[in-house]
């Protein structure tokens, strides 16, 4: 057991330096390397809390946001990450079950992928991606995303409506307009206990910040 515990932390060991070579040479301030770390972290430790298979998690957490490292592909990054982690995952001859479980669950953290996590680590894994886009890290990566983005046009809110009280949400065109369209409900999508824990305290942060920028608004809107 001890032999395979130390296989299994010099296989996360190598893997995490390969990933971190990778993001090294990319400049993503949202998808970086800073995020894998992040998300890493937050995993092991909801692994840890819910029982759940470490090795599998601390794989899927490091690889997968892979495909952000990448160049630019027809491919989802999901897919993309997946693809690039069965290399690296054969490399280091990981076992074919684990491969299997670790791919699932990097597939299954994305959002707009769809796919829904059939085992705890795929939960795991998922809560710990969105746990990084909610609270203080949230609103900074929030506020990155929007200002990366490439849509002419782009506003930080709707001038009429800036807490979207009225207007059809539209994130593309307002940055504020994503908190309601995703940030400030995905506390309702958590997996596991613990990390529906966290995100409700994150969210309520989020929240706080909402209502700060509000009082702010007031004083130069009359």
């Amino acid at each position: 057991m001890m032999k395979e515990l130390f296989e299994e932390e010099q296989t996360l060991a190598a893997i995490s330096a390969e990933v971190r070579r990778r993001f090294e040479a990319r400049h993503d301030l949202a998808h970086g390397w800073d995020h894998i770390q992040r998300v890493y972290a937050l995993a092991l430790y909801l692994a840890e809390q819910e029982g759940a298979n470490r090795f599998v998690v601390g794989l899927a957490a490091l690889m997968h946001d892979l495909g952000h490292a990448a160049e630019e592909t027809a491919l989802h990054h999901a897919d993309l990450s997946v693809d690039l982690a069965r290399q690296l995952m054969e490399a280091q001859h990981v076992p074919t079950g684990v491969q299997e479980a670790t791919a699932h669950a990097i597939v299954a953290h994305s959002f707009s992928r769809g796919v829904e996590p059939r085992t705890l680590e795929a939960r795991v894994v998922r809560d710990a991606d969105r746990l990084d886009g909610l609270g203080a890290i949230g609103v900074a990566r929030w506020a990155i995303t929007g200002v990366t983005r490439k849509h002419t046009g782009l506003q930080l809110y709707h001038p009429e409506d800036p807490f979207a009280e009225s207007h059809l949400l539209d994130d593309h065109r307002y940055m504020l307009d994503h908190f309601y369209q995703k940030l400030l409900m995905l506390h309702e999508h958590m997996l596991t206990t613990t990390g529906k824990a966290l995100a409700e305290q994150r969210t309520r942060f989020m929240q706080s910040y909402l209502e700060q920028l509000r009082l702010e608004l007031a004083l130069t809107q009359g």
